[in-house]
């Protein structure tokens, strides 16, 4: 198939907005100007580097660095023997959601506990990177080990209900499913895994901290440095206004640099101990020891229907783990409660406490792994009824959110599939397994779909207007690879009726009015509600300084009746008007200048709790999500196992789409995550100790080129009206749906089900 053209995006909101500009910052990464958090110069820089534990419940009985600080260049190798306190992490609290910032509840270096295999034990600080390395390799530790609990599969029995909060449900029912399941004409009842997936971004944590009496200044990867901010803060007990973390560059995040690890504190904990600046590189086995990842689950997914296909019944329970020292729910059931109009449905997750790492965000977390056990049970159910997996999904699509009936903000998976069968060619499958060769491949083509909630957060926002027409945005959002600068830049510039080149934005640092955290996908909508807001307050400050003057043919006009276009305001009725530079000229003025937000300096506690509560409310109103439809083709080789993707179709309903460029890079990325996901990705842990024994790169798998067939991505480019400029979030859907997609395939290509990620040779031979 060729490759298919994006859609070009009709919009009502101006010249730039979905428009396929190039990058912001891409002469900056393409050049190496760009820094990352471990390229900032700082004079008598020391370096780090952590010991870990190797068991995984223990209490220290002892410590020996003599052979550590023997090494040449060791300044000080700091363990719970001689740190300086700290104050343990706060207590989750959702009205505050920076209490959400540690990874973990351990409070790293004040105690002789060992919760996990791998947690630090003790930091080594030297002149060189080498010699820290080196000294932590030396430095022994004894301890008395206590029972623990680390094996997934044999503790899932003690899993219990998770209960449901204000921000995540862990049980929903509507009718009586199990009944309805068991009277069912047809049915599937199955059972499906998923591993632990652990993160390996393209830039590994680092942490580059430097003390100035109580103030700290803060280098880090970080996808919030307000939650970075307001933690340290807390732990080093200095105010939060003395913190400030910069982060401009990220590389790659995909949940895992949400919350703050244990290198990032101990790095700023090792720079106050020896007075000097200290950065910290973990290595990949660092980030797998100290940087949580995606749980390992066990899903059951039963389906009841009538022999037309209608839905009767449809079942989603899931477990999953946490860490004994942290950790939280991930929403696996999530879109099994919107997807489908089963007349009864039951949706409960249960999670089970382990010694182990505590898991964390993971792109699309819940559902990424949940859209493959639902979409995997679906076509299941399509083979058992004799109907084509599309239109099965087409008959059960809801015309209301079914366990409530509330309404849909904007949803549109029809014309996706529509779409979508017709660009992949899906009427030339034969529906039989094993029925498609090409040579001795065996072909299979599947289909899934992909869903994820959109989300918004609390952003301040601030817009100056400069004379000469530039603009000048400031607020402290993150730039992780997905091009928010540049998103933000073309929303300006169609607000303010300016050329894309005279906005510049400013972010990724804690002393800007503090943004939202980029996760969720949920960054681009935040800021741009703020950013929209800002800009017309600002145009209606020109009005004002507009009608000071008798002559002006704005004077009288409201904001309503104009326009911003070619770098000022016009009239609608007439199209007189004025540029920027002749209104603030006439009122010498420099500069006109906007603010939006609870507060634009460091934010606040009381307006996040209300933009939350707020939310949550617009919530209970409307379901909004992203949603598409994944189409895939695999051959398999039938006498190795091998499976090949070698087609891929992506048709997402994703709402406005600010930039054609980023926006594609973007579905692209998640399928390319989802790919791994399904058929190679899996973290290997020793359920004797509990200890990852795959934390590198030689053996925890993941896509190359080679494994990456050409992916064609859509967009439908409707707005959703209940979203700030109809944008609903991409960063993370075109993940969900994926590993369905390939496992659906490979069944059509060889008539074997594999139901345990991922999916790998010996599973089909």
């Amino acid at each position: 198939m060729t490759q298919v053209e994006n859609r070009p995006l009709t919009t009502t909101f101006g010249p730039v907005v979905g428009r396929p500009i190039d990058r912001v910052d891409g002469t900056a990464k393409t050049t190496g100007e760009a820094r990352f958090s471990a390229e900032y110069p700082y004079a008598d820089l020391a370096y780090a580097a952590l010991v870990y534990a190797t068991v995984s419940r223990a209490r220290i009985t002892g410590i020996d660095t003599a052979a550590a600080f023997a090494v040449d260049g060791v300044l000080s190798v700091i363990t719970h023997l001689n740190a300086p306190p700290m104050k343990p992490p706060r207590p989750v609290n959702y009205m505050n959601l920076s209490t959400l910032a540690s990874g973990t509840s351990v409070n790293y270096l004040n105690t002789d506990e060992v919760h996990w295999n791998g947690q630090p034990v003790a930091v080594v600080v030297a002149e060189t990177l080498d010699a820290a390395q080196e000294a932590a390799r030396l430095v022994s530790v004894s301890y008395e080990e206590l029972p623990a609990a680390v094996d997934f599969a044999a503790e899932e029995r003690n899993a219990v209900p998770q209960k449901n909060t204000a921000m995540d449900s862990g049980s929903a029912k509507k009718g009586d499913a199990e009944a309805a399941l068991a009277a069912a004409p047809v049915s599937v009842d199955l059972r499906f895994t998923t591993p632990g997936h652990n993160h390996n971004a393209l830039e590994p944590h680092a942490t580059t901290a430097a003390w100035d009496g109580d103030r700290l200044v803060v280098h880090e990867g970080a996808q919030n440095v307000a939650w970075v901010r307001d933690q340290l803060a807390w732990r080093f007990d200095v105010p939060a206004a003395a913190v400030r973390v910069i982060a401009p560059y990220v590389g790659g995040a995909f949940g895992g640099k949400t919350t703050i690890w244990a290198g990032t504190v101990l790095t700023v904990l090792a720079a106050r101990v020896t007075g000097r600046p200290v950065r910290m590189m973990l290595t990949r086995e660092g980030v797998y020891r100290t940087v949580g990842g995606r749980t390992p689950s066990t899903q059951r997914v039963a389906i009841g229907a009538e022999t037309d296909g209608s839905m009767t019944a449809l079942i989603h329970t899931s477990v999953t783990q946490v860490g004994r020292a942290g950790g939280g729910p991930e929403q696996v059931t999530s879109q099994s409660r919107h997807l489908y109009d089963a007349k009864n449905i039951l949706v409960q997750q249960h999670q089970v406490t382990l010694d182990t790492l505590p898991n964390t965000f993971m792109r699309a977390p819940g559902e990424s792994i949940g859209t493959f056990a639902l979409e995997a049970a679906v076509d299941e159910l399509a083979y058992e009824l004799g109907i084509d997996p599309i239109e099965l999904r087409m008959r059960n699509e809801p015309e209301r959110n079914p366990i409530d009936g509330k309404r849909f903000a904007h949803r549109a998976l029809r014309e996706a599939y529509a779409r979508g069968a017709e660009l992949f060619g899906w009427s030339a499958r034969t529906p039989r397994p094993g029925s498609m060769r090409d040579g001795r491949w065996l072909v299979g083509m599947g289909v899934a779909s992909a869903y994820h909630p959109a989300w918004q957060f609390a952003a301040n926002v601030t817009v100056r207007l400069a004379a000469d027409g530039s603009v000048l945005v400031r607020c402290g959002f993150h730039e992780m690879g997905m091009g928010g600068a540049t998103a933000q830049a073309q929303i300006a510039a169609d607000a303010l009726g300016v050329p894309f080149e005279a906005v510049t934005v400013e972010y990724g640092d804690s002393a800007l009015p503090t943004g939202p955290g980029a996760g969720g996908s949920g960054q681009t909508a935040s800021v741009a509600a703020s950013l929209l807001e800002a800009c017309d307050k600002l145009k209606r400050s020109v009005l004002a300084l507009a009608a000071r003057s008798a002559e002006s043919p704005l004077r009288g006009q409201r904001l309503s009746d104009v326009r911003a276009r070619d770098a000022g305001l016009y009239r609608t009725d007439d199209a007189r008007g004025e540029s920027y530079a002749a209104i603030l000229g006439r009122a010498a003025q420099v500069s006109v200048d906007a603010a939006v937000g609870s507060d634009t300096r460091l934010g606040s506690v009381v307006g996040q709790a209300r933009f939350l509560t707020k939310f949550l409310l617009d919530n209970r109103r409307w379901v909004k999500a992203a949603a598409g439809a994944q189409f895939c083709e695999v051959r398999v080789d039938p006498d190795t196992g091998e499976v090949r993707v070698s087609r891929w179709l992506g048709v997402f309903d994703v709402g406005t789409v600010i930039n054609a460029k980023t926006a594609s890079s973007q579905l692209r990325g998640g399928i390319v995550m989802g790919i791994g996901m399904a058929l190679q990705e899996q973290s290997l842990v020793d359920r004797r100790t509990g200890r990852i024994m795959n934390a590198n790169l030689a053996e925890y798998h993941v896509p190359v080129h080679a494994d990456i067939p050409p992916i064609d991505v859509f967009y439908l480019g409707d707005p959703d009206p209940t979203m700030p400029l109809g944008v609903i979030g991409i960063g993370e859907v075109s993940i969900t749906g994926v590993a369905a997609a390939i496992a659906n395939a490979v069944h059509h290509a060889t008539g074997k089900r594999v139901r345990d990620l991922p999916i790998t040779l010996d599973k089909l031979l």
